[in-house]
């Protein structure tokens, strides 16, 4: 048993069967193949493709994608996660132009821009994540933009230079509850991952995290996590089943039915979350234009 209190009795095998609700059906229309051109013409990654989304058909069916910047090498190894673990390359300072000229080729009403840790870089890549949405700014002023980011280790000079660019929403992932922190994200800190968001909450910003369930936790512990998320005013929370990568990976515990994670979505909004999607699905960036719509239609929020 290591330190999270788990051990092998408490997991699926990686053969164990899907449940129906979470079997994803292929669509790789004229618009999937389209977001799929657009994101080679400007040399471009994806989390869609880079962290094997199960949603990618969907999305990209729809015309969305979440772009990926700042290389495709993760400095950090979390159990859960499919990105590459390597040594990066450095930064291509014409990423952020592309990412823009992309986002507007497919005239997109919401963009949204996550990227690999890099802590190897003395910003953690809080600079790169600016100018993108500076540039996404520069040739379509009329597209949201919600950025995930890492921690930055919790640097201010370096999360400073993500807030004062004002994405329409930033959002940062506390990923799992405290217990399971150290297996599951090693490199990472459920007191550090609060903090970040807090501070943006306190720079204005509308902030955003995620959970995903299934991975050994109670629903007591998922409760607490979104108590947590609410104390510090967190205004959109998803939370999905967790999908074993491969075998090299953290396992599954168990799968979630809808029904929990409805009851999950009751409980976030319950303690003040304002909007909380919640389905076995749901990723990070799920629904997000969606999702930032439901928080505007609340009240008025200005970009400063």
């Amino acid at each position: 048993m290591d330190r999270a209190g788990l051990n092998a009795e408490h997991f699926l095998t990686i053969s164990s069967r899907k449940p129906d609700w979470l079997r994803a059906k292929a669509n790789m229309g004229t618009a999937y193949r389209g977001v799929k051109q657009t994101m080679r013409k400007f040399s471009l990654s994806t989390v869609c493709e880079e962290a094997g989304c199960p949603n990618i058909f969907e999305c990209w069916a729809d015309g969305t994608a979440t772009f990926m910047i700042n290389g495709e090498d993760c400095t950090r190894a979390c159990s859960f996660c499919l990105v590459r673990t390597n040594h990066p390359a450095s930064l291509d300072p014409m990423e952020p132009t592309r990412v823009a000229e992309a986002v507007k080729e497919m005239n997109l009403a919401f963009a949204v821009v996550t990227a690999v840790a890099r802590d190897d870089l003395s910003d953690g890549g809080a600079g790169a994540f600016a100018a993108t949405i500076r540039e996404i700014r520069r040739l379509s002023p009329g597209t949201g933009v919600e950025v995930l980011i890492s921690d930055c280790k919790g640097d201010n000079d370096s999360l400073n230079k993500v807030f004062d660019a004002r994405p329409d929403v930033l959002n940062h992932n506390l990923e799992t509850v405290a217990r399971l922190q150290y297996v599951v994200r090693p490199s990472a800190s459920y007191a550090r991952s609060l903090s970040v968001l807090a501070r943006a909450k306190e720079a204005g910003l509308v902030t955003k995290s995620s959970l995903i369930a299934g991975m050994g936790e109670t629903k007591e512990e998922l409760t607490s996590a979104l108590r947590d998320l609410a104390s510090i005013g967190c205004d959109i929370v998803t939370i999905g089943q967790y999908l074993r990568p491969t075998v090299n990976h953290f396992p599954v515990a168990r799968w979630i039915a809808p029904e929990e994670f409805d009851e999950l979505a009751q409980v976030g909004e319950e303690l003040g979350i304002g909007h909380v999607e919640a389905s076995p699905m749901v990723r990070s960036s799920y629904h997000a234009k969606s999702s930032f719509g439901a928080i505007a239609s609340s009240g008025p929020l200005l970009r400063v």
